[in-house]
């Protein structure tokens, strides 16, 4: 039988994809092998039949930066980095809503604009580079009963338990930003926010956060991860972009 130069094409075009994929597999294999690393070998294979976009971003923009369009799968992480002003924040603070922008955004297939703002920051939680505190003590910005639980992320995360009850006046800059990291994980928001979580932070203190975000990864959170290190962007992220003048580019 002949075969004609349409299913010849076809043909080609089907081993061509085949050789993308094959040779995208290896590199994240490649980048993630290793016993610590089963977990995103996991993610990958996961992916490829039935993972989800669960926050699509939709010609989000404002007067400053945009439009963006943007489609993250659960238990994913895109990376954004760039130089100081590009709009790296702003875009965070747009998805959250907490600047005004116009647009679409979606989580898990529910509309931003169908929930009232405080439920959507529930969802999406946006966690600022510097830290906001509005009690004096740290477990004051804790529901009671949680504390137990507080604590233990506070040893992951190389805090002493004993900050729990110590005034905020007296932490650290790099305690203040895994406390405010911990008050984020807590409620295990469907979506991360996090404008520079490691900023100040040591390089053990780094090791522990990237294995806590990694482990809520697993179970199904996606996160948007805004930092200037771009090492930590190979570690974490699916996707990587860079923001140049308020626009998401390919790096």
């Amino acid at each position: 039988m002949q075969i004609g130069p349409t299913e010849i094409r076809g043909q080609r075009r089907r081993v061509h994809a085949s050789c993308i994929l094959s040779a995208v597999h290896s590199q994240w294999l490649r980048k993630t092998r290793g016993p610590s690393n089963r977990v995103a070998q996991h993610r990958w294979r996961r992916g490829k039949g039935s993972m989800k976009n669960a926050l699509v971003v939709k010609e989000l923009r404002s007067e400053f930066a945009g439009p963006f369009e943007l489609n993250l799968a659960a238990g994913a992480c895109v990376a954004i980095t760039g130089p100081s002003g590009s709009g790296k924040s702003l875009f965070l603070r747009m998805i959250a809503d907490l600047d005004p922008n116009q647009g679409k955004v979606w989580l898990n297939g529910i509309e931003r604009d169908s929930l009232a703002a405080p439920e959507w920051r529930k969802r999406a939680t946006y966690v600022a580079a510097e830290s906001g505190w509005w009690a004096d003590t740290v477990i004051e910005h804790f529901a009671a009963n949680k504390r137990n639980e507080v604590a233990a992320l506070a040893t992951r995360l190389g805090l002493h338990a004993d900050l729990l009850d110590a005034s905020i006046a007296r932490l650290s800059t790099g305690e203040k930003q895994r406390l405010s990291l911990l008050r984020a994980l807590l409620p295990s928001p469907l979506v991360l926010l996090l404008d520079e979580p490691t900023g100040p932070l040591d390089e053990e203190s780094v090791v522990r956060v990237e294995a806590l975000l990694r482990e809520r990864m697993a179970t199904g959170t996606s996160i948007v991860l805004v930092t200037h290190d771009s090492k930590q962007a190979e570690r974490l992220a699916d996707q990587r972009y860079r923001m140049v003048a308020g626009q998401l580019e390919l790096p």
